[in-house]
């Protein structure tokens, strides 16, 4: 067997192997505790990319409420706990406060259903594929997510 064959061999195992721990229930992965009463346990699995520490992710969690022109928002915090004698982070959102919103006149007086998102502390997660994020948050709120990337242009600050 080749060089060239034996590498592309090892990188089909490497690669087959990742995706077997996608697929993996999260109990596989570790004893994350079952979600309290009240609440819900939502799991995030990112797919591995090359240079991952380029990469964030945007935990939106929020809840669909009707809205008008004004911008709606909630409040909350997101605190990383850690798994005890694992290591792994998990995250919790306990109180969602809100909602606040802008106090203009709408004009047209129409209202919609709309995504409101929580905004506070601990939102912008690092990207780590090789964990899924796990969060904990109450049962009438929605997870959602979007991932950020970071621009291959680097600026130079200017010393003044």
């Amino acid at each position: 067997m080749g060089s060239s064959t034996f590498n592309t061999t090892i990188g089909q195992i490497i690669a087959g192997l990742s995706s077997a721990a996608h697929a993996a229930k999260l109990e596989e992965i570790a004893p994350f505790p079952k979600p309290e009463s009240g609440y819900t346990r939502q799991v995030i699995h990112l797919a591995p990319r090359t240079q991952e520490d380029a990469f964030q992710v945007e935990i939106l969690a929020g809840k669909t409420l009707t809205v008008d022109c004004n911008r709606q928002r909630l409040g909350g915090i997101l605190e990383e706990k850690n798994l005890e004698g694992w290591g792994y982070p998990f995250y919790r959102l306990d109180k969602v406060i809100g909602p606040m919103s802008t106090m203009m006149a709408c004009p047209d007086g129409k209202s919609r259903k709309d995504f409101v998102p929580v905004v506070g502390d601990g939102f912008l997660l690092r990207y780590n594929s090789k964990l899924p994020i796990v969060l904990y948050v109450p049962k009438d709120v929605e997870v959602r997510y979007r991932i950020w990337s970071a621009s291959s242009k680097v600026e130079k600050a200017v010393q003044e």
